[in-house]
């Protein structure tokens, strides 16, 4: 069997009706995973859910819509979860929201409190609603999604970084707490990737050009690169690696050589 086999898995992957979140989810249950399908809206959810199903010809995936500005509706979508599969593995911490644009000293506080709700305490109520369930059934994987701006600073999406940051403390602290319970938890950071969070850059001819050039790899990334090492970090492949943030840049973080 191969350790990147995901069969008998039960995985909830937060923000998956699109870009990053949706790769994850494809290549988990392509693993064997039965998948849950998270994000705000229930079509959303339902739509993706159905081309899963389809493509696999069984009912692996089940869509469950959950804000994660509520922790009443992250309640409902582990208890959902467990309700139907019967428990939970793998847990994947991707939603994630950035409501403003510019400088730290024009943020308003209901904007920064917002973003590190949304980034950082939304993440830590997943993990204390999930955990317990999967301490039942021997142990898991959680996955926070970060950013590469958790590890450099910005002018203009300080706050966002600042939350990015404080995700990947949060897999290392983690790790730590749960690790006696065969919990492993760890971080992807990724670069900018080609979703709609980063559509601004990437439809626009000159700023992608300049991102290709600071980039050793010399392309943007695309959801199956994360998606690729989200899969990595749920197997059995990496059952010795946690408190780990792993960075998928195409090599930005490292820089280039003037």
């Amino acid at each position: 069997m191969s350790p990147f086999d995901l069969t008998g898995k039960v995985a909830v992957i937060t923000g998956s009706s699109r870009g990053i979140g949706r790769a994850i989810a494809d290549s988990f249950a392509d693993a064997g995973a039965r998948v849950v399908i998270s994000s705000r809206r229930q079509e959303a959810c339902a739509e993706v859910a159905e081309a899963i199903n389809a493509r696999h010809g069984d009912a692996r995936a089940l869509p469950l819509a959950a804000n994660i500005s509520s922790k009443p509706a992250l309640e409902a979508l582990i208890g959902g979860t467990a309700a139907h599969f019967g428990g939970i593995d793998i847990l994947v911490c991707n939603a994630a929201s950035n409501p403003y644009y510019g400088p730290m000293s024009g943020i308003s506080d209901e904007a920064f409190r917002k973003t590190f709700e949304n980034n950082v305490l939304a993440n830590h109520w997943l993990v204390t609603l999930a955990s317990p369930l999967m301490a039942a059934r021997g142990g898991g994987a959680i996955i926070i999604i970060s950013s590469i701006g958790g590890l450099i600073g910005s002018d203009v999406i300080g706050a966002y970084n600042i939350t990015k940051a404080a995700d990947l403390q949060l897999a290392r602290n983690l790790a730590l707490e749960l690790g006696p319970r065969a919990i492993r938890v760890n971080a992807i950071a990724p670069g900018i990737i080609r979703t709609d969070f980063a559509r601004a850059l990437w439809e626009d001819p000159e700023a992608e050009a300049a991102i290709r050039r600071a980039t050793p790899l010399g392309r943007l990334g695309e959801p199956a690169d994360v998606a690729g090492a989200a899969l990595f970090l749920a197997s059995d492949a990496a059952r010795f690696v946690t408190g780990h943030g792993l960075v998928v840049d195409g090599g930005v973080t490292v820089g280039r050589s003037l």
